[in-house]
């Protein structure tokens, strides 16, 4: 397994009132590494998703440990043969995961975790309200059995529909979980904030249960869509075979390849009604940029998102 990238997926809720100063000293580590894909750092803590050698993540972890505040911060490992991002960043955020609700604070008020080995038997009890707070389009391709959909475009969506759905007179137990843990743990704070009484989550996320539970006794159904560019990962957390529209973002399958809706890096059977001229003359140009540089060996020129031009 040496041979192979290591990605790891990490966040942490914790007061980081120097944030700012922070940045260079972590995006210098990663350069110095070969380690590439985001990191995002905020006042409330630190998240997201990077790959290299065994070595290289081994020498992140051991920066991180240098700080108390970041010496236990959680991440998930996957395996993959080949580099899954073009770039390396450091960004600062107002929030490491946006929610867009003042005041809800992890750091201070948080939900129950549940480990992966115990997730199965909670979300048997019938009692249990089991929310999944993903993105629709990441719930499309697989998810929890019974769980629910809030069908949100973004989390920002996730108050709202909460509020409309759900009564903490009437929801007693709640269980959530997403992907790595971190949008599960925010929502959870901000539950409890809404009143529910007993709101849990699956620490470490879906990835931490697909790692841990054998799929003999699995409740996950599908895929896991990952936010880098092996788009999903099956139960074993070898990369999948979805692709993903370069237009629209959405997570294409064979059979959406097959479709004659379908043009790489331009359009899809999910979005190609609906894109604007705009956005699709943006897809055919970027498409072009990635194919002169695929025939000249070189890193694909991933640019902005076409759909940033509406």
């Amino acid at each position: 397994m040496t041979d192979k990238i290591v990605v790891a997926a990490l966040y942490k809720f914790v007061s980081l009132p120097d944030y700012v100063a922070l940045r260079e000293p972590l995006l210098q580590t990663l350069l110095e590494n070969g380690i590439k894909g985001t990191l995002l750092l905020a006042e409330e803590g630190i998240n997201g998703t990077v790959s290299g050698s065994r070595a290289a993540i081994d020498a992140l972890f051991a920066w991180f440990a240098r700080d108390p505040r970041l010496a236990d911060v959680d991440h998930k490992e996957s395996f993959c043969e080949d580099q899954p991002f073009y770039r390396t960043k450091v960004k600062l955020k107002k929030e490491i995961v946006t929610l867009g609700v003042p005041g809800v604070d992890p750091n201070a008020r948080v939900g129950t975790y549940v480990e992966a080995k115990d997730w199965n038997a909670l979300i048997d009890d019938p009692e249990v309200l089991v929310i999944d707070t993903r993105n629709d389009y990441e719930v499309a391709i697989g998810s929890f059995e019974g769980a629910v959909d809030p069908q949100t475009k973004s989390f920002r969506d996730f108050p709202e529909y909460v509020k409309a759905h759900f009564d903490p007179a009437r929801h007693k137990k709640v269980a959530m979980f997403c992907t790595g843990g971190i949008r599960c743990e925010k929502a959870s704070s901000y539950m409890l904030g809404e009143g529910f009484e007993t709101v849990y989550h699956l620490k470490g996320g879906i990835l931490k249960y697909l790692e841990e539970v054998p799929e003999s006794e699995t409740r996950w159904r599908g895929d896991c869509f990952v936010f880098d560019n092996r788009v999903t990962v099956r139960h074993d957390l070898s990369e999948g075979d979805y692709d993903q529209c370069h237009a629209c973002r959405t997570p294409i399958s064979v059979a959406d390849r097959e479709s004659e809706h379908y043009a790489p890096g331009i359009s899809c059977p999910h979005c190609w009604d609906s894109l604007s001229e705009k956005t699709r003359a943006g897809a055919r140009e970027r498409q072009k940029q990635i194919e002169l540089a695929r025939a000249r060996n070189q890193p694909h020129p991933l640019g902005r998102d076409p759909r940033q031009a509406d």
